[in-house]
């Protein structure tokens, strides 16, 4: 053993290593659920070792060597397989330095079409993300019984489905690459601004989500949604420090401290866009990223080049509709054309289904009630927005607004 390692160290070594040595297993033996079984318990059996005797020499080799016998003994406890087992494991422990780069095929294998998206999340938390049960349920805010069942459901659905750990057909890869984007995506969605509780945001799940987007960017350098995706998550997370009072009280984008902004995450997320809007397709990442940056590029509210957000905008709902797209055009209406024009506009969205019961459908409406001068109206909708959600700083925020407006006027 090594060196000592600092608080933090060791968690973080461990979750950038978790894939790869599950990646060498699951090559190696292709039972990728017994595989992810096994690396679990080395990954734990290092957090407890390690802050005591120190880093190894080679820390993928020791998780690997480790992983390769704790799986061995799974495999002989079924006494099926004992004699397979001892048949084979002379040449049981695959490569500590394997050639191969596992993560892309690790985590398309975790988004694999047959899991629903909750799964999908889970599994690639704890395969790829290295985080342990617990971890991820204190994440996701649900119970641990929970996660660890979507884990063991997931991983007997892969097993079912026939697949293997390699990388899918030509004409499925773009497809499943498209779901872990999404899969990504929604991890950091629900870490930026999560969808209940306490706290606005799960910085855990932002770091989570940005650093395997960053590791899947390394290994597709030339997929523009890719890079889209990672300039989105740093142009968004770029603003977390101002965001949140010291009350805990959410800040809306335009009252927000554009000092406490993170210029380094800012200028590597234009940096990114730049270079993927100018060499591939645009697509939805890469339009959404792009809308931030014109955000991130204001020095001043008022600054905000509204017509330009509306032109991304209009290109965004063309190539990839949604609920949301919708109701934040609606918004860079109401900045260009007024608040008139925007709310003839949201009255037409009335009737999605997609946005049924949706609070924000209700904030926008009094914001945009507000700006017309009806304010009567927007501190109503702005009292249904703040029943409907479930997040405790949004629901304080909203009625804060409601409470700004003043009084009722008189009947």
């Amino acid at each position: 053993m090594g060196h000592l390692i600092a608080p933090g160290e060791g968690e973080d070594l461990l979750r950038t290593l978790a894939p790869q040595v599950l990646g060498a297993l699951a090559r190696r033996f292709g039972d990728f659920d017994i595989c992810e079984d096994a690396v679990q318990e080395a990954l734990l059996a290092a957090a407890l070792q390690w802050p005591v005797d120190g880093l190894p020499a080679n820390p993928r080799g020791w998780l690997t060597v480790v992983a390769s016998r704790r799986r061995a003994e799974m495999w002989r406890s079924d006494s099926a397989r004992r004699r397979r087992e001892e048949a084979s494991f002379a040449a049981a422990v695959p490569d500590v330095e394997p050639a191969t780069d596992d993560s892309l095929t690790l985590l398309l294998l975790c988004c694999h079409p047959s899991l629903t998206p909750a799964s999908q999340v889970a599994l690639t938390l704890r395969a790829v993300g290295g985080l342990a049960t617990a971890e991820i349920a204190r994440a996701l805010l649900v119970p641990e019984t929970t996660v660890a069942q979507r884990i063991s459901r997931a991983k007997q659905r892969i097993r079912a489905s026939g697949a293997r750990f390699q990388m899918p057909p030509d004409g499925e890869r773009s497809a499943r690459l498209t779901s872990v984007l999404q899969v990504l995506y929604l991890v950091f969605n629900e870490g930026s601004t999560a969808s209940s509780g306490a706290h606005l945001h799960r910085v855990d799940l932002i770091t989570e989500a940005i650093r395997i987007t960053r590791q899947l960017h390394e290994r597709l350098p030339d997929d523009g949604e890719v890079a889209g995706l990672l300039a989105l998550m740093l142009l968004t997370d770029a603003r977390r420090p101002a965001r949140v009072a010291p009350d805990g009280a959410l800040i809306p984008l335009a009252d927000q401290d554009r000092a406490l902004w993170d210029t380094a995450a800012i200028r590597e997320g234009i940096d990114l866009i730049t270079r993927a809007l100018s060499s591939a397709p645009p697509g939805p990442f890469q339009l959404q990223a792009a809308l931030a940056a014109v955000h991130d590029e204001a020095v001043r509210a008022e600054d905000t080049d509204w017509r330009q957000i509306l032109g991304l905008y209009d290109l965004l709902r063309t190539i990839a509709p949604g609920a949301i797209v919708t109701l934040n055009r609606i918004v860079a209406v109401a900045m260009v054309h007024g608040a008139t024009v925007a709310l003839r506009e949201l009255a037409d969205s009335d009737d999605d289904p997609a946005l049924a019961g949706n609070h924000r459908i209700d904030a926008v409406r009094a914001h945009l009630l507000e700006m017309a001068g009806d304010l009567d109206a927007a501190r109503a909708s702005y009292l249904v927005a703040a029943r409907r959600t479930l997040s405790i700083p949004e629901r304080r925020y909203l009625e804060s607004r409601a409470a700004r407006l003043g009084p009722p006027g008189p009947l």
